[in-house]
């Protein structure tokens, strides 16, 4: 593997200091070669711009200096980078031929080259400069009295052009500042695409000027200003990434028939009849906000000319906003309900020869085509809105998986045969909770396809996706990181870096260093626990929080209706996250004692069962003035007896039977308690 294979060369050519460490790098670069000695800093470090770059490049180097120093603490003399060639004689030398363009296809490459008194980066335009500056960062060491990098020659470009992840702002209304610091993330983590769902059956997030019923009657007052959003495109544009708006039609239509139910497809029924004036367009069906997470009902309807005036109209005040060549039209989870049971719209059908609710609701797409073209916006779309007449400009998003009843990324196989561009976030949906692992191994080229040179050339990348019905501002950057950072390697690295335990020891130290942008995902851990301890001790809470992941799946909000829009995500299940830290360490451990029983094998599996009786321990006296304390009592009573008897088995003390040894164990694996479940059932299975 080439990571191993630079590892190995690094431990051979380079100075002491180096051969005991590892390099964190994340995307890993396409090539990296470590030379003898290093460079070091001092307060005197100097950067020098040259060529022709976009100004993007100013305040991208003028922020890197301020992440270096605030890890270093040197006080460097250098302030604000204002122009070109300003100090000839800085030690960091950049170089920009063009200035990057905001988009697909851009040359983002970059070559770094660290000597013992000098560092270059030459990259075509800014953007690869700005990605060699990321690296440079992660090339940061120290020992006891000094910071330096270590001399390397780095070439690198990524994988995939299109390296996106897509917030949902419409189920849980995200703050400008949970935004900013996610866009901030990508921009580490060399992704270059952020995705924002802006509509959807629970909220309308943006100010309509022209249409003002849609955030009078379905924001619930929380959207984003005109200003904000086009604040939050030049922010992105300056770190290198495309923004695509998103506002999802034509089902996910409760909030925009809320403002406009003269354009939904409900018919009104009167004395079990049909009402004769909803036929004729004069009875309306009313509508509301959603509340719940789910799939609903609420539809535009395509055979009424007033949808698509309405549309336009939101299209021509929406579109100027956003920089960037792409809109996402949504398009996904239309279940036709509306349109099977309205009888003017069946006319329709058969008036326009569309066979199926499929072709009906490609027509409808296809009316929005010149509406987005009118502004420069290319239609993009979920995979339901691939059929043999959708226009072949349109790029298909494959989204569903086994559970939808699609094999993984079917439908992104058939989307680039028929001659579609496509993104996958199929395996990437954060929301989920699954292991980084399963992201990891994820790849947008398919295993056992055979696709032409032409047909891959149509797979643009990937996809992260944070749905929100779970997450709020406090929570979802605990959700979105730092499992991201692993799918950004996936976009971007060579296809065979995929050693999973290489990628966890280089995510620990990227998650941490992610903190310095401001985002939250390790630090409000704590803000919850707090909350739940009323304030008292956390040590228990954040132990067994250690080795709990909240319920994967959809399986937390079953049936849709558990969790309102506003219930609150508090709770104990919100402050563990995927990948919980103490599971895989017990985890490796239990298969390093299996190997090998030895003394100092057997001590930590034991140190692990003897603290799990310890937490319990203290969960119940923390219980006694904390009532949100209850809910996690039970399970942490279970692994507690566990541990007891697997200690006792250990060391040939025990009086229980196998059988009922294993009933102990087998209670760790239940789901019921405080939406969350025991991450260490495996190991403790393995055990026994």
């Amino acid at each position: 593997m080439k990571y191993l294979l630079v590892l190995l060369l690094a431990g051979l050519t380079s100075t002491a200091q180096i051969q005991k460490e590892q390099l964190n790098l994340m995307p890993w670069p396409q090539s990296v070669v470590l030379n003898d000695g290093n460079f070091t800093l001092t307060k005197n470090f100097k950067v020098n711009i040259t060529g022709n770059p976009n100004p993007r490049i100013f305040g991208g180097v003028t922020r890197f200096l301020r992440r270096l120093d605030g890890r270093a603490g040197i006080f460097f003399e250098q302030g604000f980078i204002t122009k070109l060639n300003e100090v000839p004689n800085a030690e960091l030398q950049i170089n920009c031929t063009t200035g990057g363009k905001i988009g697909l296809y851009e040359d983002e490459s970059y070559h770094l080259d660290i000597k013992q008194n000098k560092i270059t980066i030459n990259a075509t335009s800014d953007l690869g400069a700005l990605h060699g500056l990321e690296t440079l960062l992660q090339l940061l060491q120290n020992n006891n009295t000094s910071f330096y990098f270590p001399n390397s020659q780095i070439s690198d470009f990524p994988r995939f052009t299109w390296r996106g992840l897509m917030i949902d702002a419409s189920r849980h209304f995200q703050p400008i500042d949970v935004i900013k610091r996610n866009i901030d993330g990508l921009a580490a983590m060399k992704m270059n695409v952020f995705h924002w769902h802006l509509v959807d059956d629970q909220g309308w997030r943006i100010e309509m000027k022209k249409n003002k019923k849609l955030i009078e009657l379905a924001s619930d007052g929380q959207y984003y200003t005109q200003e904000e959003i086009k604040n939050i495109v030049k922010y992105a544009d300056e770190r290198g990434i495309l923004v695509v708006p998103e506002i999802d039609v034509p089902g996910h239509g409760s909030a925009i028939l809320t403002a406009f139910p003269e354009i939904g497809s409900k018919v009104i029924t009167l004395n079990g009849g049909i009402s004769e004036k909803n036929i004729q367009g004069t009875a309306i069906a009313t509508y509301g906000v959603e509340r719940n997470a789910g799939i609903f009902s609420p539809t535009l309807d395509p055979s009424n000319p007033k949808t698509y005036q309405i549309l336009s109209e939101i299209f021509d005040e929406v579109c100027p906003l956003f920089s960037g060549a792409y809109f996402h039209i949504g398009g996904d989870e239309n279940e036709g309900k509306d349109w099977d049971a309205n009888p003017k719209i069946q006319e329709f059908k058969k008036k326009n020869n569309l066979a199926t609710n499929h072709e009906l609701q490609t027509y409808f797409t296809m009316q929005l085509v010149p509406m987005l073209k009118k502004h420069g916006k290319q239609l993009m779309g979920w995979e339901e809105i691939l059929t043999k007449n959708m226009s072949k400009e349109a790029i298909i998003h494959s989204w569903r998986g086994a559970n939808e009843g699609m094999a993984a990324g079917q439908s992104l196989v058939d989307a680039v045969k028929k001659g579609y561009k496509t993104v996958l976030s199929n395996g990437y949906y954060l929301d989920l909770m699954y292991p980084v692992e399963s992201h990891y191994l994820n790849d947008p080229m398919p295993k056992g396809v055979n696709l032409s040179t032409e047909e891959k050339a149509r797979i643009l990348g990937g996809e992260a996706t944070m749905w929100t019905e779970l997450v709020s501002s406090t929570t979802i950057d605990s959700r979105v990181w730092p499992r991201t950072a692993a799918i950004a390697e996936r976009l971007w690295s060579a296809e065979d870096i995929t050693d999973v335990a290489s990628m966890r020891k280089r995510l620990d130290v990227v998650s941490f260093r992610l903190e310095e942008l401001g985002l939250t995902h390790i630090r409000n851990r704590a803000v919850i626990l707090r909350n739940i301890a009323n304030n008292q001790n956390i040590k228990s809470l954040n132990e067994f929080s250690n080795v709990c992941e909240p319920l994967k799946g959809y399986t937390r909000n079953s049936g849709g209706t558990e969790y309102q829009m506003y219930s609150p995500l508090t709770l104990f299940a919100d402050a563990c996250t995927a990948d919980a830290k103490d599971a895989l360490v017990f985890n490796d451990a239990v298969n390093q004692y299996i190997s090998n029983k030895s003394p100092e094998n057997k001590a930590k599996v034991e140190s692990f069962l003897n603290k799990w009786i310890a937490v319990n321990r203290g969960l119940n006296e923390l219980s006694a003035s904390a009532p949100l304390v209850q809910p996690v009592l039970p399970l942490a009573k279970k692994l507690s007896d566990a541990s007891e008897q697997i200690l006792l088995a250990l060391n040939n003390k025990s009086t229980l039977k196998a059988d009922d040894l294993r009933k102990l164990i087998e209670e760790c694996n239940t789901k019921d308690h405080a939406d969350v479940e025991l991450a260490v059932y495996a190991g403790l299975k393995k055990l026994i």
